[in-house]
């Protein structure tokens, strides 16, 4: 498409440019895109031009500040108010995938991976995007929902691909900056409701504010509410005029818990679920009504559904300790993930690493400390993508909500907090490790280090063996 083209609504130009992409983000630019460098955006705003140029941009778009480069500069005012209609000009198939919404403080990983499986497993090609990226795509993100820019050119590629359906985690960011705006979203599906981004939206009410947009949608033709939320009434009311499908744990004929997971009977069905935690048989529940609604059968579904497998970092187990890893970074989330522990082994002391984010929302930082306090029999505190603020004042503010005659480990140093858990983890202990789940960086200070949990454990591990190795030689 020539520049001209993709800019004739909104400005006139005089280039004669062959325009092969759009981009957001000095990061992902590819030979031939143009590059859209907002004021104030952190990463990836007019600061980053010369970024975008040394990978290749032709043309840069920039709002009301003039951009000197080596390229052509294209001044837009209100360039935000212009970026989703740029989308669908350069990107139009975008708005021919049927898109399933899933929205939610907690479990939209989740109930999204296990919506695109069952997609998968009953022969239809899918799409997923969110906190752990895009798939079957060459786009990458590190947003749960990406820019505006990057989501309609990942959903054009998939067009391209014949790839009609995909799976979008909405998160309330996504939401609130009008990211989704024009999608063709048929299908919402409603997790949970608890606090989380209050650093971002203020309130509660305007966070759930933001989420509730999801569901009046005009695009949407049904919704899948979970019912033993208690905001659940809030978003079915913002569903009038759709058609409403709701799940609850009473769905189930009947639970049996067991050390591995779950054996269950639903609709006369019974089968195994062989991860852990009542939160996930609310996931799977989501996705099964989500399956429902789009005309599938018990039949086809349900026996579909012992072979879900949890994304990465959504208590995620360690094969040969009782270790699990789990993204849990906000009360409601580290509360359910230490009572599964507790429901699953309920013989066993459960001992808890986790921290808090830097830059975020600080008022749940006390809460999951009580929180915490309250059912684990050791705590551990570490870092957490402290970013700019100081680790230890992260520390305390959790360590606020936390009574004072409760002996706490502090470390710092996440690796070493890691493997000493790990190391000396007893028979009789269950180890959660908490905040992170998937995530492969810590950043400190604005600096960006390698840091992955999973990593650190099976390192752990190889190292007790090699302690007991040498204690049993001494012998």
């Amino acid at each position: 498409m020539k520049i001209n083209q993709l800019l004739q609504d909104i400005t006139a130009t005089e280039f004669d440019l062959t325009v092969e992409g759009l981009c957001l983000n000095s990061n992902s630019i590819q030979p031939g895109d143009v590059f859209i460098a907002l004021q104030g955006e952190k990463g990836h705003g007019i600061d980053h031009i010369d970024q975008a140029i040394n990978q290749g941009c032709i043309a840069v778009l920039v709002d009301s500040q003039t951009a000197v480069c080596n390229v052509p500069a294209i001044r837009i005012d209100n360039l935000t108010t212009h970026l989703a209609d740029l989308a669908k000009t350069f990107y139009p198939k975008a708005q021919t995938v049927d898109v399933i919404g899933v929205t939610g403080t907690n479990g939209k990983t989740s109930v999204a991976h296990f919506i695109s499986q069952l997609l998968s497993q009953l022969g239809m090609k899918n799409g997923l995007i969110g906190t752990l990226g895009i798939s079957n795509n060459s786009q990458t993100s590190s947003q749960t929902t990406p820019d505006i820019i990057t989501l309609y050119r990942a959903l054009h590629e998939y067009a391209q691909n014949d790839i009609n359906t995909a799976v979008l985690e909405v998160s309330s960011h996504g939401l609130a900056q009008q990211r989704i705006q024009g999608l063709n979203i048929t299908q919402a599906v409603f997790t949970n409701f608890s606090q989380d981004h209050l650093d971002y939206h203020h309130s509660l009410q305007q966070y759930k504010s933001e989420k509730l947009k999801l569901f009046q949608q005009n695009s949407v033709q049904s919704v899948v509410i979970n019912q033993d939320d208690a905001s659940h009434a809030d978003f079915e009311m913002a569903s009038k005029n759709k058609q409403i499908s709701r799940y609850s744990i009473q769905d189930f004929d009947d639970i049996k818990t067991t050390e591995y997971g779950f054996i269950t009977q639903l609709n006369g069905f019974v089968f195994e679920v062989p991860f852990l935690g009542e939160f996930n048989l609310l996931n799977i529940l989501a996705a099964y009504q989500t399956l429902k609604a789009r005309d599938f059968t018990d039949e086809q579904i349900i026996p579909l559904l012992h072979q879900l497998s949890p994304p990465p970092g959504r208590m995620q187990k360690n094969a040969q300790q009782l270790i699990w890893i789990d993204y849990a970074h906000t009360p409601d989330a580290i509360e359910k993930a230490i009572t599964t522990l507790q429901n699953h082994y309920p013989e066993h002391k459960i001992r808890v690493i986790f921290g808090c984010g830097g830059d975020r929302d600080k008022d749940k930082r006390a809460k999951m400390g009580k929180i915490t306090s309250k059912l684990a029999d050791t705590i551990i505190l570490t870092n957490d993508n402290p970013r700019s603020e100081n680790p230890q004042t992260i520390i305390e503010d959790i360590l606020s909500g936390i009574d004072d005659s409760y002996e706490v480990i502090i470390n710092e140093n996440r690796q070493i907090a890691i493997e000493n858990a790990v190391i000396t983890l007893n028979e009789e202990e269950c180890l959660l490790i908490a905040g992170k789940g998937h995530e492969t960086t810590q950043i400190l200070n604005h600096e960006t280090l390698k840091s992955n949990d999973n990593d650190m454990v099976l390192a752990a591990i190889i190292e007790a063996a090699r302690l007991k190795k040498i204690k049993n030689k001494q012998r």
